[in-house]
């Protein structure tokens, strides 16, 4: 009996588990998508004259580009937009490759000036500790050597102070997302001058309500060799976090769930970097940089600093590539893979493999689920064996009951020298589903923050393997014009996951124990809305391995009727 106890506090476990991610994740998650659903459906316009006087600075995109005066155009293979001469800023840039949801067709805009609501951009200068040196600021105006870059160009923005001193920002896009910044500085003055290099990136942002824990969004970076990864609430706490002395590999930024700035200094000298948060005309302003150290630079000759600057889309593969190529430390894990990165990332790599073969996500979740399924199937037939001759031992169970109705202790000691001697662990059943929980976990993470799974459809009503199943069985799957509030939102592909989980415990051996084979009746049904919510690719993985194991158990069951003469 104590076995059995502990069986059922197991998969009470493991039901707490599902439940606290649909509570905690899923249910928010929903929530946020339909609100943005209903915004975009509304165009909601706000007027100049909502305007507060806590915001008078504030003005829209078009304002802040100014006409796209004083700006070098960017026309990349997979980014758009402009460089700003003014302060020498990248703030407008646009990703061609992403649309916003499949409600709005509208690209993903990435960096926006600086003074508009939502000011997101990068700056690059210099500082000096000397006060007699005229340095190039936010308000400085630049002058470029062309008016226009596509991937693979270069544009040099130069200004030169009333001192004769020559500062240049050499700028080449490649054919992803990576930025080269060349800093250089000519020194003309008759006098050697010291200076420091910085990089920084700056953000307006208010949080929305939906906060997942299971993916981080906000100030990242790894420093020498250490992911640190530090919360908007954070930041705000302390107003300022510092991380100095690094060495080459380093890197940070800032990540959303999906797009990704980031900043990797000079790889070949040590910086300081610090995240810090203030308030811009009542809004929340982060803000990130590093300082490079300091450099001598005499009169006569020049210096130059290579930094790079990335802003787009968490592609793995691009991110690996880059990681690789300029030699730093877990590039990759701007997509946060998490604590279980060794079972996340092998995942995304082994869905990945197979969607380059077939073309397909949805495809390669079946297929991986076939794996999964054949590497645990010695286990799995195991466990199987093990539960029919539980089913076997019921009567001499039963038995042992009789002989010691007032002695626990001697029932459980007779009962495990029963099981001792026909070679039976009461808790084999379990363990399948016990393991799989930590797979599961890590197919729910890829699905949940990898940009390859976004909007990735697979066949018929699934236009996206990331969002729930879109329909319901409350207006017959679309059939009657009634929109059911979420918690209805009850989907074809979780009724298939919760049949197919009926019929597999038909075929399984009913548990002897009364109170846990009525706990085992139930979790049909309390899986089918537990999984409404989740990703439809989730669901689709748990039905499709539900059918596999009803095959399994069909030939187990043959197999041990013919060899064990196991009654069936």
């Amino acid at each position: 009996m104590t076995d059995f106890k502990s069986l059922i506090i197991a998969m009470i476990a493991a039901m707490a588990i599902l439940a606290g991610w649909q509570y905690f994740y899923e249910m928010p998650r929903m929530k946020e998508y339909e609100k943005q659903a209903i915004v975009r459906k509304q165009n909601l316009v706000i007027s100049a004259s909502k305007k507060t006087e806590s915001q008078p600075s504030f003005v829209n995109v078009n304002e802040g580009l100014g006409g796209y005066k004083s700006r070098v155009i960017i026309e990349g293979d997979k980014v758009s937009g402009s460089i700003s001469l003014v302060g020498a800023r990248i703030d407008d840039l646009t990703l061609t490759k992403y649309h916003k949801s499949d409600y709005d067709d509208s690209l993903v805009r990435l960096l926006n000036p600086s003074k508009t609501h939502d000011a997101y951009f990068s700056q690059f200068g210099w500082v000096s500790k000397s006060q007699n040196i005229q340095l190039p600021d936010s308000d400085t105006l630049w002058s470029a050597d062309k008016r226009k870059i596509k991937s693979g160009e270069s544009v040099k923005l130069t200004w030169t102070n009333n001192q004769g001193i020559v500062f240049q920002i050499k700028l080449c896009l490649d054919e992803n997302y990576m930025f080269t910044i060349e800093k250089t500085v000519r020194n003309r003055s008759g006098n050697a001058i010291v200076l420091q290099e910085y990089s920084l990136i700056n953000r307006i942002f208010e949080q929305s309500e939906k906060k997942f824990a299971i993916s981080h969004e906000g100030p990242v970076g790894v420093f020498n060799g250490i992911l640190d990864e530090v919360s908007y609430e954070d930041l705000i706490s302390k107003h300022k976090v510092d991380f100095d002395d690094n060495k080459q590999g380093s890197w940070f930024g800032v990540s959303d769930k999906y797009w990704l700035t980031a900043i990797i200094p000079d790889q070949n000298q040590k910086f300081n970097a610090t995240f810090q948060h203030s308030k811009y005309s009542g809004k929340d302003r982060y803000q990130v940089g590093y300082l490079g150290q300091e450099t001598i630079i005499p009169s006569g000759s020049e210096e130059s600093k290579t930094s790079y600057f990335f802003a787009g889309a968490k592609v793995v593969s691009i991110l690996d590539s880059y990681g690789k190529d300029l030699n730093l430390k877990l590039f990759d894990r701007a997509v946060d893979f998490g604590w279980f990165y060794f079972m996340t990332k092998p995942m995304f790599s082994a869905l990945k493999f197979f969607y380059d073969l077939v073309g397909n996500f949805g495809l390669s979740i079946l297929i991986v689920t076939v794996i999964v399924k054949a590497f645990l199937f010695p286990l799995a037939n195991k466990s199987y064996y093990s539960m029919l001759k539980m089913k076997k031992l019921a009567p001499e169970m039963a038995r042992i009951k009789e002989l010691y109705p007032d002695d626990k202790m001697k029932q459980n000691q007779a009962t495990m020298e029963l099981y001792k001697k026909e070679n039976v662990s009461p808790l084999s059943g379990c363990l399948p589903v016990l393991i799989q929980i930590p797979i599961f976990f890590s197919l729910y993470k890829v699905l949940f923050i990898t940009i390859e799974m976004r909007q990735a459809p697979f066949y018929g009503w699934i236009k996206d393997l990331s969002m729930p199943d879109p329909t319901t069985i409350f207006n017959l799957f679309g059939l009657i014009p009634l929109q059911p509030p979420s918690f209805l939102m009850v989907g074809a592909w979780p009724i298939i996951m919760a049949v197919t989980m009926y019929i597999q415990q038909t075929m399984s051996p009913e548990p002897s124990d009364p109170i846990q084979a009525k706990v085992m009746k139930f979790l049909p049904l309390i899986f089918l809305f537990m999984f409404a919510s989740f990703p439809a690719g989730l669901v689709i993985y748990w039905a499709w391995g539900n059918i596999l194991s009803i095959i399994q158990q069909y030939f187990i069951k043959i197999n041990a009727s013919r060899k064990e003469n196991i009654a069936i």
